[in-house]
């Protein structure tokens, strides 16, 4: 994607998504926009293929020039909402929480409300970053709705840059426990595969060599369970659904994952087995390297505990 300035976005049409219609394409190449809102733009021809406004059946072609002319953008009122937070720890700066199973990071199409964003916005008033605008402040990385673990917010823009750019050029340290399927042949190995849309199902990520962006993950085994393994995974990038797809591809998807392994789980589960177990940067006032660590969940010390 290519932002050419405030409010035009710039695609170029890539063959695994030619005949694709043009809603559907949109939703592909801007999963923060709603499809409806997405139709909208559509219907008030504010969406182009080679400089002509389309219609709503309209199919797009390889090699096409398509550009999205957002409005103006409105400021929207997310309310904030006394909900309990896990603090691991807040200073001027950042705050870092252990984000519950079950919980989206911020509001977006379905999930409006009852979000880390909601409960920080109440917890800091307005001492939050505005970098990533009205719908995600303070946020500068994600993890997944069912993904427990340790998440950094952060309070002013200077910190959301820093830790940023610490992101950008890898230097974050990231580690994330899971339980895989099947034993592992080796007690350690790295996954170099680049990450992008699947090509057979647009909803789901995929390893892709031909249009995914690179993606390094590095794992070892914490201990064996026979037909399951309790791994940590150490992230080199961090591209959606890195460790789900990565560990997928190589015959060991994540305990309780139904979209990247087996629809059927063998234990009552809510989503993939992952937690985000340690998060480490350089901060941004002190200049010094500081570590957190986020405990295990019961639910996932009960699982081990059964294998």
């Amino acid at each position: 994607m290519n932002n050419m300035n405030l409010d035009i976005f710039e695609f170029i049409v890539d063959e695994t998504f030619n005949n694709l219609r043009i809603d559907k394409y949109l939703s592909e190449m801007m999963p923060d926009q709603s499809r409806s809102y997405l139709q909208k733009l559509i219907k008030s021809e504010a969406v182009f293929a080679d400089l002509k406004p389309v219609k709503a059946n309209y199919k797009v072609s390889d090699g096409q020039r398509i550009e999205v002319h957002l409005p103006e953008p409105v400021s929207l009122d997310i309310e904030p909402e006394n909900i309990p937070l896990d603090i691991i720890y807040e200073d001027d700066d950042v705050i870092l929480i252990n984000k519950p199973k079950d919980m989206v990071v911020h509001p977006s199409a379905g999930h409006e409300n009852h979000t880390i964003v909601n409960a920080v916005l109440y917890h800091c008033k307005d001492h939050l970053s505005t970098i990533n605008g009205v719908m995600r402040p303070g946020i500068v990385h994600r993890i997944d709705k069912d993904t427990t673990g340790v998440i950094v917010i952060c309070k002013n823009d200077h910190a959301h840059n820093f830790l940023a750019e610490q992101l950008k050029v890898h230097s974050i340290t990231r580690k994330y426990h899971a339980i895989c399927y099947n034993n592992f042949t080796d007690d350690e190995g790295t996954i170099e595969a680049p990450i992008g849309r699947s090509p057979n199902d647009r909803k789901k990520m995929a390893v892709n060599y031909k249009n995914g962006k690179p993606a390094v993950t590095h794992y070892k085994v914490l201990k064996r369970f026979g037909n399951f393994t309790y791994i940590e995974c150490t992230l080199e990038t961090g591209r959606t659904h890195q460790i789900r797809v990565h560990m997928a591809s190589i015959g060991h998807p994540l305990l309780g994952d139904s979209v990247y392994g087996p629809a059927k789980c063998p234990y009552h589960l809510q989503g993939q087995t992952l937690h985000a177990k340690v998060l480490g940067f350089v901060h941004p006032a002190s200049g010094k390297y500081m570590e957190f660590e986020a405990p295990l969940p019961e639910y996932f010390i009960q699982l081990l505990e059964k294998l």
